[in-house]
């Protein structure tokens, strides 16, 4: 059985800075990618960053790839998340997830068979 951990949320204020870790325990999942989602009060889980291990890319979501940035090691099965200048609309739950198999895009949260059970993310204005 996979399983995903997260850590590192918490309150912040606006303009600071969190970074999230999220670490893999059990049969080897994450040779292709990981990624991180997040989910607003009231709104649908939406895609934030990924990382691809096969080449090495990584993909953001518009709003946070000047201000975000995810790296990881896949030795370690784990990823981070560094989360600068945030902003209250970046107040969220917020998952990271792996995929089974290679996807496609990214993007997808379909591609992702894998969920952590989230941590929550406040940025007070």
């Amino acid at each position: 059985q996979v399983q995903l951990v997260e850590s590192g949320g918490g309150l912040v204020q606006a303009g600071g800075s969190l970074r999230l870790s999220c670490t893999g325990s059990g049969r080897t999942f994450s040779k292709y990618a990981m990624g991180w989602f997040r989910q607003a009060p009231g709104k649908e889980r939406d895609f934030v960053a990924a990382i691809s291990w096969t080449d090495g890319s990584t993909s953001y979501k518009n709003s946070v790839k000047d201000r975000f940035r995810i790296s990881g090691d896949n030795a370690k099965n784990t990823v981070y998340l560094q989360m600068n200048s945030l902003k209250s609309e970046d107040t969220a739950v917020y998952y990271c997830a792996a995929p089974q198999k290679k996807p496609g895009r990214l993007w997808r949260e379909d591609e992702y068979d894998y969920w952590g059970q989230g941590t929550q993310v406040t940025v007070s204005s």
